[in-house]
């Protein structure tokens, strides 16, 4: 019988040169959707704004993560009046050392843009089509639609919609995003509100959380490693106002990591000298009712809890 045909490894055809993975090294992938998340007042729209400018200039983001690719960079601020978004954009620049006035970063001025109606999805689709932006900004998601944000029926196809955009136009799109108030002992993903579609679809996740007066950056890529607990600060220094990443001090103790939300339950628990209901550990942890009977349940199912009429109990 005739071998079978075989070639030293070495002699094998080598690989095609293949395009930068990133947009923004370590930051954003190359092409990818994804959330900028967090809490309100967390710094979502300057991270936004500071990646904007990144881009459009081909300069580090947050004067730290290098831009891989450069171009047009295309946002919508729903929520900001022109001259907010025109003062953030200049002091970030100002921050970053590049001319505010030849910043190709394009704002769309449409005083309302839904993603649940087809006539302003085929005007943004046109707009992008034109401009051919590296990047597309929308600040923030609340604004941009009037469906239920915990039905993954209805968000699916605003997000297949932006999914369409960038595999069709070969554009990055950042969505910014609120997370649930009280969820800090939350993953990034896990804490953002609504359906978990939003956590699922992103290809480039950036979390903002705030731990008393300290300000940390968790970054979740699809397809590359991340980064958690980057620490951030916003710096004035007028006319300057960006966000900057603080240099670590190997001298100065980590922070705790945070207990999960199963470790929470069983302290409450602990820390208690009566049975607790279901209604008052939700209100003590500050949980939804849906998930702290997920944990209940684990936590019968171990025999770490027992139940009674009057509540639960940790078993000791």
């Amino acid at each position: 019988m005739k071998p079978l045909p075989t070639v030293r490894a070495a002699l094998l055809a080598e690989p095609e040169k293949t395009r930068d993975p990133w947009l923004v090294g370590g930051l954003w992938m190359r092409e990818a959707v994804g959330i900028i998340g967090g809490e309100p007042k967390c710094g979502k729209s300057f991270l936004a704004l500071d990646l904007a400018v990144a881009v459009a200039a081909g300069i580090p983001c947050l004067r730290h993560f290098p831009t891989q690719q450069s171009g047009p960079v295309l946002l919508y601020a729903a929520e900001d009046a022109a001259s907010i978004v025109r003062q953030r954009l200049e002091g970030i620049a100002h921050a970053a050392g590049v001319d505010f006035s030849a910043l190709d970063v394009n704002v769309i001025t449409a005083p309302v843009l839904r993603l649940d109606r087809s006539e302003h999805c085929k005007a943004l689709r046109a707009t992008v089509a034109a401009l051919q932006p590296k990047l597309l900004v929308l600040d923030p998601f609340v604004r941009l639609h009037a469906i239920d944000e915990n039905a993954a029926g209805e968000v699916a196809p605003l997000l297949g919609f932006l999914r369409s955009i960038q595999r069709e136009l070969h554009t990055a799109v950042a969505l910014v995003h609120h997370a649930r108030k009280g969820a800090a002992h939350e993953r990034g993903g896990q804490a953002l509100r609504g359906s978990s579609e939003l956590h699922a679809w992103g290809d480039s996740n950036l979390y903002l959380r705030r731990q008393g007066e300290n300000l940390y950056l968790a970054i979740e890529h699809r397809a590359a490693p991340g980064k958690d607990r980057l620490h951030l600060t916003l710096r004035a220094d007028p006319p300057a106002l960006a966000l900057t990443v603080v240099d670590s001090d190997p001298a100065q103790p980590s922070a705790p990591v945070q207990p999960s939300s199963l470790q929470r339950i069983e302290q409450i628990l602990a820390d208690s000298q009566a049975p607790l209901t279901q209604r008052q550990l939700r209100d003590v942890a500050r949980m939804r009712a849906s998930h702290v009977s997920d944990i209940l349940a684990k936590l019968l199912s171990a025999g770490r809890v027992s139940r009674s009429p009057e509540g639960y109990r940790l078993n000791t």
